[in-house]
């Protein structure tokens, strides 16, 4: 086993992640906007975003998501297998805020015969105007104990 990737038997419900903080400038907005292929105008252009009803330029879902998938698999570990996430969009992430991210442990299946067990973290990423993400990511980790280096990180 991976001994940077956090083990089932090592998480229990309840546990909580480490906060994260994402400054949100224009160039993480835009760049990873085009990067996940999306090239709608309210993501890069300010003065076309305002002409459609926004402030300014916001942040896609496909880049929220993105972010959630590295939130929790910076807590878990390369070997992590994401399975399912749910999310739901609020307040927009704008330019000059920041979107801080945290999390808990809110379920854990049985070790399942492939050797792996589920995981659900349920989370929440706010900003200056709000919660800007909330929901569940699914995950399985490896069955076992990942011994006390990795556990207390």
């Amino acid at each position: 086993m991976d001994p940077t990737t956090l083990a089932f038997d090592d998480v229990s419900v309840g546990d909580t992640l480490p906060t994260l903080e994402i400054p949100l400038t224009r160039t993480l907005i835009i760049s990873t906007a085009i990067a996940s292929r999306d090239y709608q105008d309210v993501h890069h252009d300010p003065v076309l975003a305002n002409q459609r009803g926004s402030k300014d330029i916001f942040m896609n879902i496909l880049s929220t998501n993105g972010i959630v998938g590295r939130y929790v698999t910076d807590w878990s570990g390369p070997g992590t297998v994401l399975t399912d996430v749910n999310i739901r969009l609020g307040a927009p992430n704008y330019p000059d805020d920041t979107m801080t991210l945290n999390g808990s442990v809110t379920a854990k299946d049985d070790a399942a015969a492939d050797g792996t067990g589920g995981i659900e973290v349920t989370l929440r990423g706010a900003n200056g105007l709000g919660d800007h993400v909330t929901g569940t990511v699914r995950l399985r980790l490896p069955a076992g104990t990942a011994g006390s280096e990795r556990v207390a990180r």
